[in-house]
């Protein structure tokens, strides 16, 4: 391998706001790392069929999806460890039966249950507002997210990533740690008790085992890579990585899990970190 580095970007306050816009200096950034010789990997929560295709234009080596479980790069897929067909319909039945709404995350599509989108719209507009959007764009992002989804599909899949649905409250999430010890059990869009979904993937997996194994793929050394995000999910990846850098806009323990800080997201905090690690 030359002296090049490897790079793995979380998406969302990342390469993204949290409207899912992306800054022109971050993808000006990405383009010039990659023509200097780096090679640039998505590191995300996100399945692949999240991703619009203004991220897939800027250019990547791969990417590393579902927080994990599916790990590509230069068009080959290296590793994709799925939620199987028991597993989910285990899932859907236990979240019917709660009266949860939820959506089936797969590279193939994003499957939402039957009554998502009237469920999910105050959800989502809450989630973009606690990042900092204003009411008109917490609302805009909401219904962007909404439209990304495919509703009345079949929920008995064998494609899964993983699954993310509505928190009635945080019992439904203690609950589903008990109902599910096959998968692993988290929490997104808040803090501890505030959080606003529960997702359910497959277990032993993280951000920074997908790495390694990537790594292990290039036959690369993990010295030579750099992670870049901006949440506590990304902190495995930030300790395994030779060297760390958390968004400005990100939260304080992976800010405090981290090599350094850079800027917000929209004041070019991608640009300025690949700058100051000398990679453009």
């Amino acid at each position: 391998m030359s002296n090049g580095k490897i790079i793995f970007l979380d998406v969302d306050g990342t390469i993204t706001n949290y409207e899912n816009f992306i800054p022109q200096s971050c993808k000006d950034a990405i383009k010039r790392a990659r023509a200097n010789g780096h090679r640039v990997y998505m590191c995300t929560g996100r399945s692949k069929a999240e991703n619009p295709q203004e991220i897939w234009d800027i250019g990547f080596d791969g990417m590393i999806g579902g927080n994990g479980c599916y790990v590509e790069s230069d068009g080959e897929v290296v590793m994709h460890q799925l939620i199987t067909a028991d597993q989910c319909r285990h899932i859907v039945d236990w979240l019917h039966g709660r009266g949860l709404e939820f959506y089936l995350e797969s590279n193939n599509g994003l499957f939402a249950s039957e009554h998502f989108r009237e469920a999910a719209a105050p959800v989502m507009t809450l989630y973009a507002k606690g990042k900092g959007a204003s009411d008109e764009d917490a609302q805009t992002s909401a219904h962007a997210f909404m439209d990304t989804l495919t509703y009345g599909a079949e929920l008995y899949r064998d494609d899964l990533n993983k699954v993310s649905f509505i928190l009635s409250s945080y019992q439904d999430h203690l609950d589903s740690v008990d109902e599910f010890p096959d998968l692993v059990a988290r929490t997104w869009g808040g803090k501890g008790e505030h959080a606003l979904f529960g997702d359910l993937g497959v277990k032993g997996i993280d951000k920074a085992h997908a790495v390694r194994v990537l790594v292990e793929h290039l036959d690369a050394d993990m010295a030579d890579t750099v992670a870049v995000g901006d949440a506590a999910v990304d902190t495995p990846m930030f300790e395994c990585c030779g060297t760390s850098v958390c968004m400005g806009s990100g939260g304080e323990e992976a800010k405090a899990a981290a090599d350094w800080v850079t800027t917000d997201v929209d004041d070019d905090g991608m640009w300025n970190a690949f700058s100051h690690l000398g990679l453009i």
